[in-house]
């Protein structure tokens, strides 16, 4: 009856982290479908079109390992909430930066509410943390699934509001962001996440650069790195390239929201996938649909192609992105656990901050075909580095 009733609040707390995982891409993927757009009406040089998304990702950057360390001293949801506070204050900024039309008010509101969401990113670490070491892959997936919601709601949030306050064009959606944030403050009252063991808050740490430069962690961190900036970088220039296709907000946004379903709706499977074929060949599996996503796109402009290209982008990124989250998990002893979690996350907000920043430069420079085609070596080197960190690991499991 004990273990029965263990195991049911495990379950409630996933599940409701998996909420807040889905309040808070719901509102990411309002921010994907405006942000671009607000950056092209404010910004004076169409090339900083993307400025406000690269801030966005600039302040979950600088957040990330922050806050896992935060964590470790005050609890994973003090710090969730925290996060969620920070990114209502961001919202509010980017109001008046609408109302003021001022570029550089705005990027900062964005950057705000970047931090709240590489606060956030850490909810599939907490998931692990309130589940069975022999159920954290489906905990990881469960709390990734609550994507799926974003995928309904979000594009759909992002047309319904921006007309909300019709003074100020898009200033709406940002009111909806405000609602989202409140929601998950009240699901976070009620999350109840086992505190750090005294063994996680001092036990054994080994020496950051023998930490690091584990082959494990090098695959798992490349493979989160290069799974997130490829989906950035592609998902962030497509509403730029239909829009220079003639295509209008709503067509854009459906777009986005068959990307966003892509990126989620396999997490419900993703998890039992990993443990039946394990993270190799689901890595694997995410590159390669990743590149058939280039391939789709490189043959044609019509919503057909932006369609299907974006849904393989966003499978395949859940496949990398996840199998990478299950792989860093073996790099750390316990104590390590916030340093390296941080670590983690800090260098693949570095490289979306980059790449949302570029995908603005790329589009208005070279056009959409460049931008795509310049995706392809980063793919195919994640390959061959799992691929290479498989045979290795064959031969001689102790090393890697």
């Amino acid at each position: 009856m004990r273990e029965w009733c263990q195991s049911l609040l495990i379950n409630r707390n996933v599940t409701l982290l998996a909420v807040c995982q889905a309040l808070l891409v719901t509102g990411n993927v309002l921010l994907v479908s405006v942000s671009a757009l607000i950056g092209h009406l404010l910004a004076a040089d169409p090339m900083l079109a993307t400025l406000p998304v690269a801030t966005q990702f600039g302040g979950m950057m600088l957040a990330t390992l922050p806050a896992s360390l935060l964590m470790k001293r005050i609890g994973r949801r003090r710090g969730f909430m925290l996060g969620n506070i920070i990114g209502i204050l961001g919202a509010m900024v980017c109001m008046v930066g609408l109302q003021l039309e001022s570029l550089l008010l705005f990027c900062v509101g964005t950057g705000l509410i970047g931090a709240c969401i590489g606060i956030s990113q850490l909810y599939r670490f907490a998931a692990v943390d309130a589940s069975a070491s022999n159920s954290k892959n489906r905990a990881i997936g469960l709390v990734m699934s609550g994507g799926v919601v974003a995928a309904l709601i979000g594009p759909n949030l992002a047309v319904w509001t921006r007309d909300w306050l019709p003074d100020t064009q898009y200033s709406g959606s940002f009111i909806g962001l405000i609602s989202l944030y409140l929601l998950a403050l009240l699901a976070l009252s009620r999350v109840r996440i086992p505190a750090p063991t005294l063994e996680e808050i001092k036990g054994k740490q080994r020496p950051l650069a023998q930490v690091i430069s584990q082959p494990v962690f090098l695959v798992a961190v490349l493979g989160a790195m290069v799974s997130y900036a490829v989906m950035a970088l592609i998902m962030t220039a497509t509403p730029l390239a239909m829009n220079s296709c003639g295509f209008d907000f709503p067509t854009t946004a459906g777009v986005i929201q068959w990307h966003v379903l892509g990126m989620f709706a396999p997490s419900f499977l993703t998890g039992r996938l990993l443990s039946r074929f394990g993270v190799i060949r689901i890595m694997l599996l995410g590159a390669a649909l990743m590149i058939a996503c280039i391939l789709v796109n490189l043959q044609g402009i019509s919503e057909v192609h932006f369609s299907v290209a974006l849904l393989l982008l966003g499978v395949g990124w859940n496949f990398l992105f996840i199998g990478s989250t299950s792989l860093v998990t073996e790099a750390y002893l316990p104590a390590e656990k916030a340093k390296v979690q941080g670590i983690n996350d800090l260098l693949v907000a570095l490289t979306v901050m980059l790449s949302t920043f570029f995908a603005g430069v790329l589009q208005n420079l070279y056009g959409w075909q460049q931008v795509n085609q310049a995706m392809l070596p980063l793919l195919l080197l994640i390959a061959a580095a799992v691929v290479v960190f498989h045979r290795q690991r064959l031969i001689n499991p102790a090393a890697c």
